[in-house]
């Protein structure tokens, strides 16, 4: 489960092969101990849950980075390791 970003306390992580979890592009976010699945397309939260805050950053770096999301999620759906993406 590679890290591909930090920011604010948050870590963002794409796991390898996990296109059959959600069945959609999506991310995972931790913050404490709170934990998210948030899909990449319009950054909705799909299990979890994350403070009002750090839910927000996570969703406007999706925003933000939605491009090289989408091209990294390819590569971890096909088990190969995605890159690292610029923290917000």
């Amino acid at each position: 489960m590679p890290v591909i970003s930090m920011f604010y306390g948050i870590i963002i992580r794409l796991y390898l092969l996990d296109n059959q979890h959600h069945n959609l592009p999506h991310i995972h976010a931790r913050y404490a101990e709170f934990e998210a699945s948030l899909g990449i397309a319009e950054g909705d939260v799909l299990a979890g849950e994350l403070p009002r805050k750090q839910l927000r950053l996570v969703q406007a770096w999706i925003e933000l980075h939605r491009d090289e999301l989408m091209a990294d999620w390819e590569l971890a759906a096909n088990g190969e390791l995605p890159y690292k993406i610029d923290p917000l």
